[in-house]
């Protein structure tokens, strides 16, 4: 398995989400951040207690456990 040295995740902070360690950035933060157009150095250069190698390392993460995504279809009312 792949390490994420810079990934942890904590009870105590953001209800145990995995975040970027010694920070509040949670990698959904990051992936919502990318979807909206940003790029990695962009999110690195706005954010300073980021790098790009961390930035890279929460894709990866992310990437990485959405393989095991359980997706379960929600119908609303009509």
């Amino acid at each position: 398995m792949e390490a994420f040295p810079h990934i942890t995740a904590d009870p105590s902070i953001l209800g145990g989400k995995p975040i970027i360690a010694g920070t509040r950035i949670s990698v959904a933060l990051i992936m919502e951040w990318l979807g909206t157009g940003a790029t990695p150095e962009h999110i690195a250069d706005k954010h300073p207690q980021l790098s790009v190698e961390k930035v890279l390392e929460a894709i990866r993460y992310a990437g990485r456990f959405a393989q095991h995504e359980i997706i379960i279809e929600v119908k609303r009312p009509v």
